[in-house]
């Protein structure tokens, strides 16, 4: 049996929600957008999925368009918006976001510095997060857009989301966050944001939808067009996920009670590792962070950084899947750019890995970690 603990990556999906988008996957297949009896049904199971949906974070469902992932959500907000902006306001050309952001967002905004946006990258600090009074410097009239994610899926940081939204607020410009990590396991509140982004395989959904919050009134340009999500987003509406995601959320909406139980497990787990292997060092561990994540900087017991690769490697073998960041930016040979913006060089990003935990972690799960750990430290540390 695996114990998983890449939680941040993908979640299981929920019996629940598979017993939901079982009818939707056979029987009832119709297009939502025919005027016929089936059609007509499969309509009302979208509006009460994105009803659930909107739930979650306090929003109308009208405000809910529906993705097929969160980067291309958090992709339609920026780029929806811009597109208004620069067709109405030609003196606002001015982004910031942050070092920590998800890698599909940072490659966005360096492929709109090339179309001629200029881009402030704030810094963070050396528990990964982002200074306010900086934002307030960077911040001006020229300023569009602010976008910064509500939790950082490498390190669990919960940002000051709420205080940069203020600042941009504050001077005309609008507001973007990335709550993919953050929904469903801390409270999320759409209020403070022009746009939110959310996906369903992070909260035990399915793959392949994400859902993205565009506040009343807020500027928006369709990046897919067609007569589907009110002229937002073109596209036959995928009717199963749609009708897992709403599932999903609602049953992250009950879960929210039991976030201290998983900060519980996730505590016992940090605990253990740092009593097992001396000179180890979690990454973010001095700031809020979400109760589910933890990532682990390795070294032995003069701090000489060990190959976290290789831990991860030997932890596979014994059936522990964790990771050493995000999914989406593995494959390469670079170091994690969270945690080298972080401070870390690049053999102490390489010493670190991430777990991340869900619902339906045990403490015999955590406690199967644990006893691995006192073999392969002194493997790796004698090697």
């Amino acid at each position: 049996m695996t114990v998983y603990l890449d939680n941040n990556a993908t979640t299981a999906l929920a019996p629940e929600v598979r017993e939901a988008m079982l009818p939707h996957l056979f029987g009832d297949f119709a297009n939502p957008s025919s005027p016929h009896g089936p059609g007509m049904a499969a309509r009302r199971a979208v509006g009460e999925a994105k009803a659930q949906i909107a739930a979650l974070i306090g929003a109308r469902p009208a405000d809910l368009i529906m993705t097929g992932s969160a980067t291309e959500a958090t992709h339609s907000a920026i780029l929806g918006a811009l597109r208004v902006i620069e067709e109405t306001d030609h003196r606002r050309d001015h982004i910031v976001t942050t070092a920590v952001e998800h890698p599909a967002t940072l490659a966005l905004f360096d492929d709109l510095r090339l179309r001629g946006w200029r881009v402030t990258i704030l810094p963070v600090n050396r528990d990964g997060l982002p200074s306010l009074v900086d934002l307030a410097a960077a911040v001006s009239e020229e300023t569009a857009l602010v976008s910064m994610m509500w939790a950082n899926n490498e390190t669990g940081v919960l940002m000051p989301v709420a205080g940069a939204s203020a600042i941009a607020h504050a001077h005309g410009a609008l507001f973007h966050t990335d709550a993919v990590q953050a929904a469903g396991r801390v409270p999320v509140a759409c209020g403070i944001a022009d746009y939110l982004t959310l996906s369903a395989h992070k909260m035990h959904g399915p793959k392949g939808i994400g859902a993205l919050y565009v506040r009343k009134g807020a500027p928006f340009h369709p990046l897919i067009h067609g007569h589907q999500e009110r002229r937002r987003r073109g596209g036959t509406e995928n009717v199963p996920a749609i009708v897992g995601f709403g599932a999903a959320a609602a049953l992250a909406g009950l879960w929210l009670d039991e976030a201290d139980l998983t900060a519980f497990l996730r505590d016992r787990l940090e605990h253990g590792v740092l009593a097992r292997w001396p000179g180890a060092v979690v990454n973010g561990g001095g700031t809020a962070r979400l109760p589910n994540t933890s990532n682990i900087r390795f070294a032995d017991a003069r701090g000489r950084p060990i190959d976290a690769e290789e831990l991860l490697m030997r932890l596979d073998r014994a059936g522990i899947a964790v990771s050493m960041g995000a999914a989406c930016s593995s494959g390469g040979n670079e170091p994690s750019h969270v945690l080298t913006a972080m401070g870390l060089g690049k053999a102490q990003a390489a010493a670190s890995l991430r777990f991340s935990l869900s619902r339906y972690t045990t403490a015999a799960e955590v406690d199967a970690v644990l006893s691995e750990l006192p073999a392969l430290h002194a493997r790796l540390v004698a090697a």
